[in-house]
């Protein structure tokens, strides 16, 4: 049943997950809206549901209770060994979604799919930057395409609306999420203090001093999804959505003078293996600050920052076209990551470096 003033219906997929968050959050402070997150693990609080989008009758069965959705919001993703297995698993749990909300006859009007630069081929070796909506395809297997053609496919018969946004290294303080650079930093910043030893960048020289990076601030992406969700100009369209580009060197930088930290030149290392002995330490940690008892190994994802702080070619999205179409904006880089990091301290994640 509808609340009175409520005159639109969100389903967020992901809703536990960085972006889904970020949509959430931006769901809460906006009139009109009344949300019901979806997580294939329960949520404790709210207007939540949990099903397993690879089942298809569990899935149709749980969305009686996300009868009324109007919009979906898309952010859920399952990792997998490898490409083909990403769409293998990726592609059905989408189809599944839909079609559960078409067997219990959701009023569906739009659909906000996420995607990542991995769309425009990173992951595969260096690309010509920026990075244009309209860049050619490359040769698949990639579950970004996979999804997105479902959707096209379902526009196109009369289903419903869509738009798609394309963030970048999304900055947010969501835990458990192995792509969360916030964590990635926060912790990384919190050993180095708890070691005694500098705040080292742990990536090569060039990539601090030389590449350009971009990040997508979690919160300003969920406004974004809201502005995708509803503007006219957004129907059928993908969009990037980041901020301006940045040189590790600066951000690194505030974040070192946002928390009293001591840098020294930057120092190549594998963060996935020097940081694999460090349970210990932060179970400690934890004790001393009396921070919420997540398992250090689901606390980070090392491999992630590896990637990140060792990319070597520029990573920048064009953001002429989402500009031109009405949505406009943007924080700066070393402010959405610092803003995280405190944040996860305020939440007890993450110990107040300054008391270490």
């Amino acid at each position: 049943m509808t609340s009175p003033g409520v005159v639109r219906q969100a389903l967020v997929a992901g809703a536990s997950g960085i972006i889904g968050r970020g949509v959430i959050e931006a769901l809460r402070s906006a009139p009109g809206w009344e949300a019901t997150r979806l997580s294939t693990h329960g949520l404790p609080d709210g207007r939540a549901i949990a099903a397993d989008l690879l089942d298809r009758e569990a899935t149709a069965q749980a969305l009686q209770a996300a009868s009324g959705t109007t919009h979906l919001f898309y952010a859920a993703y399952r990792a997998q060994p490898d490409f083909v297995a990403e769409v293998a698993v990726n592609g059905p749990m989408l189809e599944n979604l839909l079609d559960g909300l078409r067997q219990v006859g959701a009023p569906l009007q739009r659909v906000v799919l996420y995607q990542g630069a991995k769309v425009y081929g990173v992951h595969l070796g260096e690309v010509q930057a920026p990075f244009y909506e309209d860049s050619p395809r490359h040769i698949p297997p990639n579950f970004y395409y996979t999804q997105e053609d479902t959707l096209r496919r379902r526009a196109a018969a009369g289903e419903f609306a869509f738009s798609i946004l394309r963030p970048d290294v999304v900055v947010g303080d969501a835990v458990g999420n192995p792509m969360n650079i916030a964590m990635v930093i926060g912790v990384f910043a919190t050993l180095c203090k708890a070691t005694g030893t500098s705040f080292r960048f742990p990536g090569t020289a060039q990539v601090h001093d030389g590449v350009l990076a971009q990040f997508t601030d979690a919160r300003l992406l969920g406004q974004a999804s809201l502005w995708s969700a509803t503007a006219d100009a957004a129907a059928g369209e993908a969009f990037n959505y980041v901020h301006e580009p940045f040189r590790w060197q600066r951000v690194w930088r505030q974040v070192a003078d946002a928390f009293g930290l001591e840098v020294a030149p930057p120092l190549r290392m594998s963060l996935a293996q020097q940081m694999a002995d460090k349970a210990p330490l932060w179970n400690r940690l934890t004790q001393a600050h009396g921070l919420q008892p997540v398992a250090y190994e689901k606390l980070v994802g090392w491999a992630f920052g590896d990637f990140i702080f060792n990319t070597p070619f520029d990573m920048i999205s064009d953001m002429g076209k989402i500009r031109r179409a009405g949505f406009n904006e943007t924080i700066d880089n070393g402010v959405a990551l610092v803003g995280a990091i405190r944040r996860l301290q305020e939440q007890k994640i993450l110990p107040r470096i300054d008391e270490i």
